[in-house]
């Protein structure tokens, strides 16, 4: 069986208050009980891991991990404002995303860079969070599958094998902080399609790859996509900055 593993997102937000209020408040919701054999972490911005880090650790729950939201695809070196994935895994982060669409898009991140990030990231002992997906146009044109699958297939040649030890989150452009939301059934198509690709390279591989839905998960609709064979969690984005809001998506 995968573990449904849920992860929060909090992108450029948060501060040093709000954060300790965050961390404190899921910490004593989660004490009070959490469905068995899942995972749960939250990826703070840089600047605010050791932080968060140290909070987590004071609530002494092993389940709530810590991640990252980028790595760098260099090991180290003169890379100004580039965060190594050694260093992640000093600050003790358990997960990182690489290839967020926000990145792809405001950074030109290509699949290649994607794939060299979550080396270092596996390399360091890490669990990479490998984001797919595709934009409103390549939906509405019919092209969402080969999109997606050309994602993937890049990731396949550069990872291997290695791809069971990685999340994969599949997140639709369209989907990101629109508040509209792929129907539970749209999300499954989607997932059992990665899932088939990877049984076509692996099926060792498919079976173990968690394969996370993000794009406006909310507590109202967590439910439904969580029960669908193929997705194994999500990744939580603009919901996980309220705390209520990210235990209840956790409880789903």
């Amino acid at each position: 069986m995968r573990p449904l593993t849920v992860i929060g997102n909090w992108k450029m937000n948060g501060s040093l208050a709000s954060n300790a209020d965050w961390v404190k408040t899921v910490c004593r919701g989660m004490e009070q009980g959490m469905p068995a054999g899942r995972k749960y972490a939250v990826c703070a911005p840089a600047p605010y891991l050791a932080q968060c880090g140290e909070l987590i650790q004071d609530c002494s729950l092993a389940f709530l991990s810590l991640g990252a939201q980028d790595a760098s695809a260099y090991a180290a070196g003169a890379y100004t404002g580039e965060v190594a994935a050694s260093m992640l895994k000093e600050l003790h982060c358990a997960y990182v995303i690489v290839g967020h669409s926000e990145r792809r898009q405001y950074h030109q991140e290509t699949d290649e860079q994607v794939a060299e990030k979550a080396l270092q990231v596996l390399d360091n002992g890490m669990t990479p969070v490998i984001c797919v997906g595709e934009s409103a146009d390549e939906r509405n044109s019919g092209r969402e599958v080969e999109v997606v699958r050309g994602q993937i297939a890049r990731q396949v040649a550069v990872l291997q094998d290695r791809l069971a030890d990685c999340l994969i989150a599949y997140e639709p452009i369209w989907a990101i902080g629109t508040g509209k939301v792929a129907s539970a059934q749209m999300a499954q198509d989607m997932h059992r399609a990665i899932r088939l690709q990877l049984a076509e390279f692996d099926e060792d591989v498919a079976s173990h790859v968690g394969i996370l839905y993000g794009g406006s998960v909310k507590p109202d609709n967590a439910v439904e996509l969580f029960a669908m064979p193929d997705i194994d969690g999500g990744l939580i984005g603009g919901a996980s900055l309220n705390p209520q809001d990210f235990l209840a998506i956790c409880q789903a």
